[in-house]
């Protein structure tokens, strides 16, 4: 529940002392919470509230009221607060009468100075001319209260000027303390003043005592001339002598009057022509006017005045008004031809464009002045567009001929993906490439990634107002919207509806133009072969790289995202679209061809370190290689609203998985390369290998290289780790990120990746196993040994333990890299001794009692040795080779044959120790 406002408090009034309707401004606290809260507002006791106008709730302005209190309290009412209170206080001051001949800032009613008592036709002075101290001595207000004087004199007035003027109350108000003697003087001085008005009528003869004496000369000189005459008593001649006199005083008079009356004619004829100047001056200073206001730019005044004129003289049939009106026309036509070129001026702000317009459309100029901007603006674009292209072209073939260094040294501009992503971030578009960034990377970013970025800049710039001034001309706003301008405006709307094609056509122009420079500068071969010409030029060194691409098509995104913000039609904006799709799957195809050769480079990386696993940092390095590039492409691969997906050609598809397979049968190659190089390539610089795996005889910490055998070992155990792990995951981001024939890509490589495991295991089982199946021959026949002649068997001979040492030294260098190997090659070594004694065995024609049991026992010695890595073929070798021995026959010679066996175990308990381990390894495995 909200708590009740507090009760107004007035803590301040400005001014705070005042005659009746002053304005003042009041502050204070709670002083409501809007104009309908503001219920009472009283000023010493007056209602102010009619011309109380809330401005806040500290301030509120009013006019102070004919209030009776002289002093008094503010008091504000609110509905919230209710009433409230007021620590300061309001002064009333009565207003002064104000004398005829007194300054004011406000009209004074003369009719209330009337003196209703004065008879015009006495000659009194005007009432301007009387004065505000009749008596002529100095005023002395006394103190004598005004409400006492009024009840003193009811209904009279101290004003001279009034109707109920009592001189008494005038005395007692301003004389009262006046001495006898200044009295006297007072009245002296309206003698005087009566005096002047008797004196009325004689100043008015004296002022026209020549012309009397000019008359009484006439008159003089009249009779005198009669009388000369009158001698004559001619009765018949009185009349002709008195017209005769007649004449001859007219002559006189016009004689004495004519430089009097001509000077009369010659005022008159002055002042009629003062007065046609003074009458007709705004026409007559027009001409000049206008060209004054010209100059400053005042172009409204100079329509106003053309208006207000033509519609004066438009169609005047006086001469002099059509001369100066033809006048004025010729400064209008000027400044007609002025406008229109203000007009198609270029740079120009869509404000001036519309001012201008409504200008040349305010002064009828012929034709339409709106298209022809639009026009004038659209050349200007497409200009615009083709020298930024012209110059960037100049200016990467100069860059050329100089050989700038920091060019040579960043000549390859495509940083491997691991880089890609630290920089990335510096190339995100937060800021225009052409203002708050590091003038060094002009130099490090290709010439068509700055080009590219000032053309949509240019572009965005300019074909917002383009726009604009295109939907003001269509909805009629460029004029002024008057009953007088409904009917241009109607025609304008009429022009812009035949002329929607045309304007379509401009901005697919501009369009087009701006893709064809971009398609020209990034992608050269998708232009035809006769625009290359005029939207190329540029010299393709090499190709850009998929992070200049990707930030190139950030750039046109963010272009076309601005473009359709100013609800540009999505028809018009599609080949935009078009580009960007195409400007994408170049960006997926190059990145993946970059990452080829990032990829064939890694075999320079590695570095032969084995983990606990037996595995290099190569598997994990391309692993991040392709996670990486797949990373730089998400915006690529992301569609923005109304873009396509960049897998929807069934093209783009196969080249994409293609140069995926490619990726990985690069680095299949790359293990193969590395496997089977020759001692004297391989990079020993960085041998070494976990100090925590076993290494029985210490042969990879004393020698300074790896041996052919190592490294097929570190290769196949590489092998193994690809095709269970690393192949699985780049499958698994491949679909994240929504490459298509995942499937075909994983199983082509895990052909390509299982048939080189298969041939660098054989060529390891070839180097390992070939020596020791070879040496059994010789071994067995040692110092002419015959099955058919031989001793009683004394224990298992020495070349098979030698072929036991052997193995177990397979054993140990596998253990070494890759514990996980051991099985196989193992087996594979088993298998193979096993199957060269099965043969030895059946090549031997007949064996003696000894014989065979000495056969026997060495086999058996071997098959129990290596029994956890018998495979089936290995055990069918060694059952083929026991068969082609005769039978034991006696009970002693079986007794002999496991005695001879424990015998051995028990000799070589030591060295069999290795396979016993690799038991319960494997069996943990």
């Amino acid at each position: 529940m909200s708590r009740a406002r507090q009760p107004p408090l007035v803590t301040g009034i400005s001014p705070n002392e005042g005659i009746s309707w002053t304005k003042v401004t009041i502050r204070g606290e709670n002083l409501g919470t809007g104009p309908t809260d503001l219920i009472g507002l009283t000023i010493c006791g007056h209602n102010c509230l009619l011309t109380a106008e809330w401005m806040s709730a500290s301030k509120i302005v009013c006019r102070v009221g004919q209030a009776k209190n002289d002093k008094g309290d503010i008091i504000v009412t609110t509905k919230s607060g209710g009433k409230g209170t007021s620590t300061v206080s309001f002064k009333l001051l009565k207003p002064e009468k104000i004398g005829i001949l007194d300054q004011s800032a406000v009209w004074v009613d003369e009719m209330n100075y009337y003196d209703m008592r004065t008879d015009r036709n006495k000659g009194i002075p005007p009432l301007s001319l009387r004065p505000a101290n009749p008596l002529g001595i100095e005023i002395d207000k006394g103190r004598f209260p005004q409400k006492d004087l009024e009840a003193l004199f009811p209904g009279m007035s101290a004003d001279f000027t009034s109707e109920n003027f009592s001189a008494a109350w005038y005395l007692i108000e301003n004389h009262s303390t006046t001495s006898f003697d200044q009295l006297k003087t007072a009245v002296v001085n309206l003698k005087k003043q009566a005096n002047k008005k008797n004196e009325g009528s004689l100043a008015y003869v004296k002022g026209g005592l020549s012309t009397f004496f000019e008359a009484q000369d006439a008159l003089s000189a009249i009779h005198q001339k009669l009388e000369a005459d009158g001698t004559e008593k001619v009765e018949g001649s009185m009349t002709q002598k008195l017209e005769n006199v007649l004449n001859r005083a007219s002559n006189t008079a016009d004689t004495l009057f004519q430089e009097v009356l001509g000077r009369k004619d010659k005022a008159d004829s002055t002042r009629n022509a003062l007065n046609v100047l003074q009458r007709f001056k705004f026409l007559f200073n027009l001409p000049l006017n206008i060209e004054r206001n010209i100059q400053k730019g005042d172009y409204d005044v100079v329509i106003n005045d053309y208006e207000k004129a033509k519609s004066l003289f438009g169609k005047t049939e006086v001469q002099v008004f059509k001369k100066y009106y033809a006048e004025v026309e010729t400064r209008i036509e000027a400044l007609r031809e002025l406008l229109l070129d203000k007009l198609l001026e270029t740079p120009s702000t869509l404000h001036d464009q519309k001012r201008y317009i409504r200008y040349l459309s305010d002064l009828h100029a012929p034709g339409d002045p709106a298209w022809q901007c639009i026009g004038a603006q659209h050349q200007w674009i497409l200009q615009l567009m083709h020298n930024c292209k012209e110059s960037y072209v100049k200016e990467q073939k100069g860059n050329s001929l100089l050989h700038s260094p920091m060019l040579d040294v960043d000549s390859d501009v495509r940083p491997s993906p691991i880089g890609h992503l630290s920089q990335t971030a510096s190339l995100k578009r937060g800021s225009s490439f052409q203002s708050g960034r590091d003038d060094a990377w002009r130099y490090k970013a290709p010439q068509q990634v700055v080009f590219v970025e000032k053309l949509t800049k240019l572009v965005v710039s300019q074909l917002p107002n383009f726009w604009k001034l295109w939907i003001s001309y269509v909805n009629g706003s460029l004029f002024s919207e008057t009953a007088e301008k409904s009917g241009q405006m109607e025609r304008s709307k009429k022009n812009a509806r035949q002329r929607q094609n045309d304007f379509k056509k401009m901005i697919q122009e501009v369009m087009y133009s701006l893709v064809k420079l971009i398609r020209g500068a990034l992608l050269p071969f998708s232009l035809r072969e006769g625009e290359s010409r005029q939207y190329g030029g540029w010299e393709m060194k090499s190709e850009l790289s998929g992070q200049w691409l990707t930030h190139v098509i950030q750039t046109v995104r963010l272009s076309s995202e601005s473009l359709t913000a100013l609800e540009i039609p999505n028809d018009m904006l599609q080949i935009i679209q078009d580009l960007i799709l195409d400007l994408r799957v170049r960006c997926i195809i190059v990145t993946l061809q970059h990452t080829a050769e990032d990829v064939k480079r890694l075999a320079e990386k590695e570095d032969w370190v084995v983990d606990n696993e037996g595995l290099t940092s190569l598997p994990s390095q391309f692993e991040q290689c392709i996670i990486h590039s797949l990373q730089s492409l998400k915006t690529v691969l992301d569609c923005k609203p109304g873009e396509a997906s960049v897998f929807q050609q069934q093209k783009t598809q196969e080249d994409v998985c293609q140069l995926s397979i490619g990726i990985m049968q690069v680095f299949i190659d790359c293990l193969e390369q590395l496997s089977t190089k020759p001692d004297g390539d391989i990079d020993t610089a960085h041998l070494s290998v976990d100090v925590s795996s076993p290494d029985l005889f210490g042969s990879i910490h004393e020698d300074s290289s790896l041996s052919s055998e190592q490294r097929l070992l570190i290769a196949l155990s590489n092998c193994r780790y690809l095709e269970r792990h690393t192949f699985l995951n780049i499958a698994e981001h491949f679909e994240k990120h929504g490459f298509q024939g995942v499937e075909k890509i994983t199983q082509v490589s895990m052909e390509s990746l299982k048939e080189l495991d298969q041939r660098l295991f054989e060529m390891y089982i070839e180097f390992k196993a070939d020596p020791i199946v070879g040496s059994l021959e010789p071994g067995i026949y040692a110092g002419y040994f015959d099955w058919k002649d031989c001793l009683v068997p004394a224990g298992v001979r020495n070349y098979l333990k030698e072929a036991l040492v052997n193995i177990i030294a397979v054993h140990a260098e596998v253990f070494t890299i890759s514990k996980d190997l051991v099985p196989r090659v193992m087996s594979r070594v088993v298998e193979a001794v096993s199957e060269e004694l099965s043969r030895l065995m059946q090549c031997v024609s007949s064996f003696s009692k000894n014989g065979a049991l000495q056969a026997r026992l060495e086999i058996c010695a071997l098959r129990d040795t290596v029994a956890i890595y018998l495979t089936p073929e290995s055990n069918s070798s060694f059952k083929q080779a026991l068969e082609a021995l005769p039978q034991l026959s006696s009970g002693t010679d079986k007794k002999l044959l496991e005695e001879l066996l424990n015998k051995f175990k028990s000799s070589m308990h030591l060295q069999l120790t290795c396979f016993q381990a690799s038991s319960s390894a494997m069996m943990k495995t």
